[in-house]
């Protein structure tokens, strides 16, 4: 029998693998593609993800990165706009064709109903073929000429999320920058060529998924790679690896895959508290969440709370209101703990003001 893991064990190694249990000394291009990107449909939120994670990190040097094509903003994982290394998106696109194109039809399926998917594909590439940054709406509308049963979003959406890889072009997603979202072919924004799909059916790229998951994210099921990428595939890709891994059951008996070599710490490893930004793949990255939120809190993480890990789980929610930072429990805190949130708390607040304010509120405990 596999040995067993409990929960606070898959805490800790999450913890280790997201680097939240001790903040990394990694360059911020490093952090990104070890974290196999950062979900980023909020523009700032990556900033917060990653002072969480990296000492003295320079919110200055991810704009750089932006500016100067290292990263990208693209759709991806689970048809979500990412922060992802320029590198991995280039890697990673052809094998989530289908699952992009597969969700973003769904979601306008009506709407698309009669439409070639393949000649609107043409006509989008025909369109930008010039060079000019669109946004969705201004691609949708130039496409319902010829399409206008569907509608402008419907078209346009399709387009950007699906059938057309594109990159979302700064000054959208830089630091403490508002702007609009202006997209471009990702191949031409990075000068290189979208790696093809496996022709031999051996699936390189979705075993090289799996095992940067794994660093990330590991001891995990198949439904957590699942979850975290939107694919339904990688089952092949695992078998394919599976003479690499070490295998470990949780509480309920599901199967764990990981690296026999990857970060598995002492559960009672004292964990620090951590601000987390909204849709943080901490907690969004797997299929079972009990290993970092509460299932009567789950609901938060897909509602765009930004959440305080205590001990290493979801104990509080946070934001900023008239620059202060609040914070809102959802348990009791102990003394010890509430001055902990307290300290981070004026850290992060001091951080987001660029040393202005330190202002923090720590409300009453729940419960």
């Amino acid at each position: 029998m596999s040995p067993v893991l409990d929960t606070r064990a898959l805490n800790r190694a999450t913890l280790a693998r997201q680097l939240l249990l001790d903040r990394a000394d990694l360059p911020v291009p490093d952090a990104v593609a070890h974290l196999c990107g950062l979900q980023a449909q909020e523009p700032q939120e990556p900033f917060l993800g990653l002072w969480s994670r990296l000492r003295a990190f320079d919110p200055a040097v991810l704009s750089d990165l932006l500016t100067g094509r290292r990263v990208v903003r693209t759709h991806l994982m689970r048809r979500t706009v990412h922060l992802l290394a320029a590198d991995d998106a280039l890697a990673w696109r052809a094998r989530h064709d289908a699952m992009l194109r597969q969700r973003a039809v769904g979601a306008y399926r009506r709407e698309l109903d009669g439409v070639d998917l393949d000649e609107l594909a043409a006509a989008g590439r025909a369109l930008i073929a010039d060079g000019e940054p669109r946004s969705m709406a201004e691609l949708g509308r130039a496409l319902a000429e010829r399409w206008p049963g569907p509608g402008p979003r419907a078209l346009g959406e399709v387009l950007v999320a699906a059938l057309i890889p594109m990159v979302q072009l700064p000054p959208r997603g830089l630091w403490r920058v508002r702007a609009g979202v202006r997209n471009v072919p990702l191949a031409s924004w990075l000068g290189r060529d979208i790696a093809p799909g496996d022709p031999a059916g051996t699936d390189a790229a979705g075993q090289a998924l799996v095992r940067r998951y794994l660093a990330a994210y590991g001891p995990a099921a198949v439904a957590d790679i699942r979850a975290w990428s939107g694919l339904a595939g990688l089952p092949a890709a695992v078998a394919a690896i599976r003479a690499e891994l070490v295998t470990f059951r949780d509480e309920r008996g599901r199967e764990l895959i990981d690296l026999p070599d990857a970060p598995r710490p002492d559960p009672d490893t004292p964990a620090p508290v951590r601000f987390l930004p909204a849709f943080d793949n901490a907690i969004l990255g797997y299929h079972d969440r009990g290993r970092i939120i509460d299932d009567a809190h789950r609901g938060l993480s897909v509602a765009g709370e930004r959440v305080v890990l205590v001990d290493g789980r979801a104990a509080a929610t946070w934001k900023v209101e008239a620059g202060t930072v609040t914070v809102a429990p959802l348990r009791r805190f102990s003394r010890a703990e509430r001055a902990e949130v307290a300290d981070q708390g004026r850290e992060l607040a001091s951080f987001l003001s660029e040393g202005e304010s330190d202002r923090v509120r720590v409300a009453a405990s729940s419960g």
